[in-house]
């Protein structure tokens, strides 16, 4: 039996069930328990006709122009397991086990055309038909995992957001399916969830099943039961009831409460995995308005905090959520791969470290600082929901500096 996918979950809730005309976005990221997720923003670029982009493994032709992104990925590689752009597209993924075996060479990584989806669709939909095309051209495969003893690989799954519609694009190989979504709330993790409501396909997948003889051609084609191994297309989705529970009241704090969940297995804190990342964001249906993209940049949401990000010319770096980059010396990019592991550790995850060991260690103590760690989240979550409902223009110059004086403040309580 192959590995299992690492259990993560993603969300989106439309209005009616979500607040004020509002689409909220999340995620959290279960991945290998020690390794760093860090935030980074790339400005929009233009490129030179020819030029190349080095992803993961593999080179692939650039585009003449890419949209400013933000994005939450393990720091060794080159794409992400979530992000934003610019244009208030918001994209995740899953790692999916199929019955078909995910190739272990190396291609481009499911993480990789989160990114690429990001950089290069102003929309949902151009985003899903750039990752599709994408996996036309190079195919998936490789290692999902920094480690150079065994090569850990999967098929993937995608949730793809804007401001007025969701993608779930379900993938095996270069053979995919997707789903629109309007309304209510959706929840993806780490099995197949598609079934007979496929709104968009690979225009051979159906001939290619026959083909396999995986299905006959006379029952309802229904992706999941096609492609999953036995039955492990059971509907996962713990947080989805809670999210649905809210009547039409998803916020950003609900989407934060159900991420912070361990009782339900939506924040996974397991032996082999945890969730080592995770990220809201708020899409407000009026283009007038901004999206406002929240980040942890840490492990395990319910002792993290979520800092909010805004979109806006010459934002401000943040160095201290970034890992030290090892250039061409990097053991990821040397082959073979990974036959080292730096330290990728930044400087708020260090802080993090620390904060655990209190925790661990002087409940009270650790429980102060959390009450003040959440009371500066409480604050930064008051802050946007006024910049959501004023009436009158964000000055950029307010929010330029956002994202860093959060993580500025949060580092300061751990001093």
């Amino acid at each position: 039996r192959m590995a299992a996918a690492p259990p993560s979950y993603c969300f989106v809730a439309f209005p009616p069930c979500s607040k004020d005309g509002l689409v909220v976005f999340g995620k959290n990221s279960a991945r290998p328990r020690d390794e760093v997720q860090e935030v980074v923003y790339f400005a929009a670029a233009t490129h030179d006709p020819g030029s190349k982009v080095e992803c993961t493994y593999i080179e692939i032709e650039q585009v003449p122009k890419t949209h400013a992104v933000v994005l939450s990925r393990p720091s060794w590689l080159w794409g992400a397991e979530m992000g934003a752009n610019e244009h208030g597209v918001c994209v995740a993924n899953e790692a999916v086990v199929t019955r078909e075996p995910a190739s272990e060479s190396e291609a481009l990584l499911g993480m990789d055309l989160v990114r690429l989806g990001l950089e290069r669709g102003a929309t949902a939909k151009e985003a899903l038909d750039v990752i599709v095309a994408l996996l036309e051209e190079h195919g998936q495969g490789g290692n999902y995992y920094e480690d150079g003893s065994s090569c850990h690989t999967f098929q993937s799954a995608f949730l793809i957001v804007d401001r007025n519609e969701a993608w779930v694009l379900e993938t095996s190989g270069k053979y995919w399916a997707a789903e629109k979504v309007t309304e209510g709330v959706k929840c993806i993790c780490n099995q197949l969830s598609l079934t007979t409501k496929i709104d968009a396909e690979h225009p051979e997948l159906r001939n290619y099943v026959r083909s396999q003889g995986w299905w006959n051609g006379d029952s309802d084609f229904n992706f999941s039961e096609v492609f999953s191994l036995a039955d492990d297309h059971l509907a996962c989705c713990s947080g989805k009831e809670s999210l649905e529970k809210q009547g039409g009241d998803v916020s950003a704090q609900a989407m934060i409460d159900v991420l912070r969940d361990k009782d339900s297995g939506v924040c996974v804190d397991s032996e082999s995995f945890l969730t080592t990342s995770s990220i809201v964001s708020v899409l407000p249906q009026d283009p007038s308005f901004p999206c406002v993209h929240y980040f942890t940049g840490t492990p395990d949401p319910s002792r993290s905090i979520f800092k909010p990000f805004i979109f806006v010319d010459d934002v401000k770096l943040v160095p201290k959520v970034q890992s030290p980059s090892f250039g061409n010396d990097d053991p990821a990019k040397k082959i073979p791969r990974f036959q080292e592991k730096p330290d990728r550790r930044h400087e708020l995850y260090k802080a993090h470290e620390w904060a655990r060991s209190l925790l661990e260690n002087d409940q009270d103590k650790g429980q102060k600082l959390m009450r003040i760690m959440l009371e500066l989240e409480k604050q930064g979550l008051e802050a946007m929901e006024d910049i959501l409902t004023r009436t009158e223009v964000l000055d950029p110059a307010e929010v330029v500096d956002l994202f860093y004086d959060c993580v500025d403040t949060e580092l300061k309580f751990f001093k």
